[in-house]
């Protein structure tokens, strides 16, 4: 099968080939999905430079962490997963961009019968990270506030469109003014554009002074410290991604003084579910799959009702993975880029 394989550390042009690898076969806990669409993750990108340390396996390895496609096979006892279509996360986060990929049935999800394979593999990943960081880690409550940086790529487009149909006044920064009119379209109140404006008086100002309730976090680095000054009385700081560069999830640029006068929480969100508490070679908290299960079906229901809906931004062939990372990484994306890949008789 085909598979896009990391096989040197350097930019996605350098560190890419396109090789042929062998089909595998799953093992208990595993279901193997015959892809049909995978969504591109900055992570990814950070990946092929070496410079995304959690995940970091030996070279060469199969790139990619989301697909959308049919289960053809499945570990003992998952055998009613086999002919359905799910998006799925790769073992350890990798391995997705093939034309085949092994998947933890924890990390699977059925795709809703209303969307196509592309809109699929814009929905699972974003919404339910989203969810995660504004619901059941930051609780958000009714007639609260919500500040959601990075608001106009995958999850920030999700986390914007979660707060709007919940009924929060929903505040968003993005790169450009076409990214602030973007988020506008959403539904946000007020779209700063972070790269000319100071986004804290901004937000005060639209508050009375108060601050904000919730902050999606999806940056990082400065634009956290940043966040601190336009905290509410006990709000909620949630650290959720990293795509002001991944070097901020390892460095120690919290200092306690702001976090402290401020009576304000900050807590941090992975979307990682499983049976056991606590897993993986880092030995993570990991969400209850029954929790993932909750969400996946508040999702379906809102998608059903009209209230949220996947964003594609762009959708590409498989064998443009550079090109589509190289838009990704100018920041000239806006919702999920995504890969289609052959179908089934092509093959």
């Amino acid at each position: 099968m085909k598979a896009w394989r990391v096989v040197r550390k350097g930019s996605p042009r350098e560190a890419l080939e396109l090789q042929d690898v062998a089909l595998p076969d799953p093992a208990p806990g595993q279901i193997r999905v015959r892809t049909s669409a995978t969504a591109l993750n900055f992570n990814e990108i950070d990946g092929c430079y070496g410079r995304y340390r959690t995940v970091d396996p030996p070279l060469p390895y199969t790139l990619g962490m989301e697909a959308v496609g049919e289960v053809d096979a499945a570990g003992p006892g998952l055998e009613a997963w086999i002919g359905r279509r799910v998006a799925t996360t790769g073992l350890g986060a990798t391995g997705a961009h093939a034309e085949w990929v092994l998947g933890d049935a924890n990390m699977s999800f059925e795709s809703p019968a209303s969307l196509d394979d592309e809109e699929a593999a814009a929905f699972f990943f974003p919404f339910h990270v989203a969810y995660l960081s504004i619901f059941e880690r930051g609780h958000l409550h009714e007639g609260e506030t919500l500040l959601v940086h990075a608001a106009a790529g995958g999850v920030g487009s999700a986390a914007l469109q979660l707060g709007v149909a919940f009924g929060a006044r929903v505040f968003a920064t993005a790169g450009s003014a076409e990214k602030v009119a973007f988020c506008k379209e959403l539904g946000a109140e007020l779209a700063i554009d972070y790269r000319s404006e100071d986004f804290v008086p901004a937000v005060l100002e639209a508050t009375g002074g108060r601050g904000v309730d919730v902050v999606c976090d999806l940056v990082g680095g400065e634009v956290t410290t940043q966040s601190f000054r336009c905290m509410a009385f006990g709000g909620r700081h949630m650290m959720t991604g990293f795509s002001g560069g991944i070097e901020a999830e390892d460095e120690g640029g919290l200092v306690p003084r702001p976090i402290l006068f401020g009576n304000f929480s900050v807590g941090g969100v992975l979307m990682a579910y499983g049976e056991s508490p606590r897993g993986g070679p880092m030995q993570v908290n990991l969400v209850p799959r029954a929790v993932g299960e909750s969400i996946q079906a508040r999702l379906v229901e809102w998608l059903d009702a009209g209230r949220i809906r996947p964003l594609v931004g762009r959708v590409a062939d498989y064998r443009e993975i550079v090109d589509e990372y190289e838009r990704m990484e100018a920041r000239a994306t806006t919702g999920r880029s995504i890969l289609r890949w052959p179908e089934k008789d092509a093959r």
